[in-house]
């Protein structure tokens, strides 16, 4: 059995969306950022360090210009903020 990058996507309990929004911010593979996004949330200030990794990544966004990508960022934000456990 091969554990697929969805798998450890789900494992993580985030969305796609929500671990690229991370890989983007700490320019890592998408593995590496599910991977610090669940030790990011097991940490007590976890959710408050993703939720700011996110809003960085909306700014750079439309900093340079890019608002289809700040709007899915804004989606993906809204996502996590709904489902964050804070």
């Amino acid at each position: 059995m091969n554990i697929t990058r969805d798998d450890i996507i789900d494992m993580v309990g985030l969305t796609e969306d929500e671990v690229q929004a991370i890989a983007e911010h700490e320019h890592v593979p998408e593995i590496s950022a599910a991977a610090l996004a669940d030790y990011l949330l097991h940490r007590a200030d976890g959710v408050d360090t993703i939720k700011r990794m996110i809003r960085d990544d909306i700014r750079a966004a439309l900093i340079r210009g890019d608002r289809a990508h700040a709007a899915s960022l804004i989606h993906a934000f809204h996502h996590f903020m709904e489902s964050a456990r804070t």
